[in-house]
């Protein structure tokens, strides 16, 4: 007995340059589709209809403007009713795709805020051309992001005004948003000049600031046809039915991902009433008898996903971060011109006021960040946002004050699109090292610590390689001794248990012997075989020392004495502030003292300075960034207690995201090979005086 084949046929109100007929599966029956434009003639839509009436199993209508996903009945168009009136007199199921379409979007969402790591959509910027036609879509996006953006003021009635939030969308559609009380009528808006000229330049800058743009389907180039580069590049666009004309389009302008709501699963790009049309064959059964759930059940068991199209032809992912910086000192704040010609002019107590006043301003935004790109071909931009306070404010006031201004900043990241904060040197150390404000923030925090740790042994590892003064055999301990000064602290412990595994002989200098034998308890059970020496002054053993990493919160004080350091020893001097001064370096010319690891970042990142080369970054700052390239949008780094799983990983991380040492940087800038074979010489010449004095 020969097969059944079922028939589909698609009447659109669409170019009949895209007519098209071809045979297809589809949950296991065989189906025959064709499609027939009519150019925009209503008149032929009903004479097809009216033929195909009982030869075909069921039929589609395309192109048709649906009624609005929100809002009064009356915005359903007239051509629509008519053809529903005439669908109602037919014996053969029509369908618009109307229910398909609502489930679609949903669906869509969903399937790739999961795919893609469940953060896909995260506290994303973004616009919808058209609030009241993609509402549905519109409260799912709200569920991942309040950052929602909607321009049908605009492109509806020329009223020059955004509403953005669900509610302001919601009371639009009901006509009681205030912006219809004191506006211009659509026709006198669309007829001044001056007010349509602005609606399109505030339009463009929407374009610009959003990351995803949501474009409908019906009218779809009457929306974006005037889009430009600037405009779409780099975007991401959510639409539904995305033709390759559409496709080549988004293409020309630089759009990275095209995600169509309505999924390819025919070998063609076909309307999403063909696709309801074939649904409603298979199942034999009345459009009206197919629920929302029947037509879930089909697209997830029929694993009808959404299209994701990369234009470029390689996948593409722009992660978002923000990192919090603040000045470090009053000479910071003389890189605004206007404080710096006034500080010249003025007495000191200037600068102490302004310092004061800065203290308790709202964070900005300092710098925007692009540029960066993974050799995983991920990407990451994000925004430097400055919080006033130097050292010296902070600790003036309770950890309060900080907190509530990091809280704010984080606020401010979350509408700029951040997915995870960073916090920059003394903001880390004020406080709970980061717990409150995680605790309290809508957005993750990290401290960047675990990388400044391992930064800091990065560093340190190739500025002794550099100097050639200890032997290095691979796979074998340094035959070498190393203190850590603050070996308590966040860092200073990660940093113990490093060198515990690299060096014959670890020292660990603190305020606190009680935390000191429990630190090192804790370390012989993880390296049973490691020699631990523990002290409360410094000073007792530094002249035997060959490395010596400071990892104190003195903010400042002076905590080492350079002139009993070994001639030849590397200091690695991770605080921030800095524990030895320009003037403490400049006073033994025969030891390297390094300000920790600083990390050159892939790709051509493009940001003001931050007061080091171009593409370095500190390594707390570059910790927010590779959490950002990889997706993992979670508290990493935060509290006092560092975990030496997180280094290992956020070390790992950073190199496969291209993450390099760069070049080993001092008080006064970058440590050229001519340099560091300077200090080598100095140091020798240095040791053999020693020698001979003994």
């Amino acid at each position: 007995m020969e097969e059944t084949v079922k028939e589909i046929v698609s009447v659109s109100l669409g170019p009949s340059d895209r007519d098209d007929e071809f045979e297809t599966e589809f949950l296991g029956q065989d189906f025959y589709i064709r499609r027939i434009g009519t150019d925009g003639s209503l008149e032929r839509a009903v004479e097809l209809l009216t033929k195909w009436d009982r030869e075909a199993d069921a039929m589609g209508l395309g192109h048709v403007r649906f009624p609005h996903d929100i809002g009064p009945g009356h915005a359903t168009e007239s051509h629509l009713e008519k053809l529903r009136k005439l669908s109602h007199r037919l014996k053969t199921p029509v369908v618009t795709g109307e229910s398909l379409r609502k489930v679609g979007y949903e669906w869509s969402l969903r399937h790739i805020q999961f795919k893609f790591g469940g953060n896909y959509f995260d506290n994303a910027r973004v616009l919808f051309l058209s609030g009241m036609t993609n509402y549905s879509m519109a409260k799912v996006m709200a569920e991942y992001t309040e950052n929602l953006t909607f321009a049908d003021p605009i492109l509806e009635n020329g009223i020059s005004k955004f509403l953005n939030s669900l509610k302001e969308m919601e009371l639009y559609a009901k006509g009681f948003h205030d912006i219809l009380k004191w506006v211009p009528t659509k026709r006198l808006a669309s007829s001044a000049v001056p007010i349509r000229a602005w609606n399109d330049y505030i339009l463009r800058k929407a374009m610009q600031k959003a990351n995803i743009i949501v474009v409908p389907y019906y009218g779809f180039h009457d929306y974006v046809e005037k889009c430009t580069l600037e405009e779409l590049g780099g975007k991401i666009i959510v639409t539904s039915t995305a033709y390759d004309d559409r496709i080549q389009f988004l293409k020309d302008r630089g759009v990275d991902v095209v995600i169509d709501s309505t999924p390819k699963i025919l070998e063609k790009v076909v309307g999403v009433n063909v696709l309801e049309a074939l649904i409603v064959a298979a199942l034999e059964k009345p459009p009206e008898e197919i629920t929302n759930d029947d037509l879930l059940e089909v697209v997830s068991e029929q694993k009808m996903d959404p299209r994701v199209i990369y234009p470029s032809g390689a996948p593409k992912r722009v992660n978002r971060f923000a990192f919090v910086i603040h000045p470090l000192s009053q000479e910071f704040l003389k890189k605004d011109k206007a404080v710096n010609v006034l500080s010249k002019v003025t007495p000191p107590a200037f600068l102490d006021a302004v310092e004061k006043v800065v203290a308790y301003s709202p964070p900005w935004i300092y710098s925007r960040v692009t540029g960066i790109k993974s050799p995983t071909g991920a990407e990451a931009e994000g925004w430097l946002i400055t919080v006033g306070g130097t050292p010296k404010q902070m600790l003036s006031h309770d950890p309060e004050f900080t907190y509530k201004r990091l809280l704010q900043a984080a606020k401010m990241a979350k509408r700029l699109g951040a997915q995870i904060m960073g916090l920059g040197a003394f903001t880390k150390v004020v406080g709970d090292a980061g717990v409150t404000v995680a605790k309290l923030a809508d957005i993750p925090i990290t401290t960047g610590n675990s990388y400044s740790a391992s930064g800091a042994l990065w560093a340190a590892a190739d500025a002794v390689r550099r100097m050639g003064l200890v032997q290095v055999e691979k796979g074998q301990r340094l035959n070498a001794k190393t203190m850590v000064m603050g070996a308590t602290g966040a860092i200073g412990s990660v940093c113990c248990r490093l060198l515990a595994y690299a060096f014959d002989e670890l020292y660990m200098v603190g305020r606190n012997m009680a935390k000191l034998l429990a630190m090192k308890a804790s370390i012989l059970e993880e390296t049973p075989d490691a020699k631990i020496h523990l002290s409360v002054r410094a000073d007792k053993h530094l002249p035997e020392m060959d490395v010596i990493v400071t990892a104190t919160s003195g903010a400042g004080k002076s905590v080492l004495d350079i002139t009993k350091v070994k001639p030849g020893c590397v200091i690695t001097d991770v605080a921030r502030p800095l524990d030895l001064s320009p003037e403490d370096v400049r006073r033994r010319p025969d030891v390297l003292v390094i300000e920790s690891g600083e990390i050159e970042l892939p790709g051509n990142p493009e940001m003001k300075g931050i007061g080091l080369p171009p593409k370095i970054v500190y390594a707390c700052l570059a910790e927010t960034i590779v959490l950002a390239l990889e997706g993992r949008f979670e508290i990493f780094t935060i509290g006092r207690e560092i975990e030496w799983q997180k280094v290992r990983d956020i070390y790992k991380m950073g190199l496969k995201h291209g993450m390099k040492l760069a070049a080993i940087s001092g008080v006064n800038g970058v440590y050229s090979d001519e340099d560091i074979a300077k200090v080598r010489e100095l140091a020798l010449a240095e040791r053999a005086k020693m020698e001979k004095a003994a």
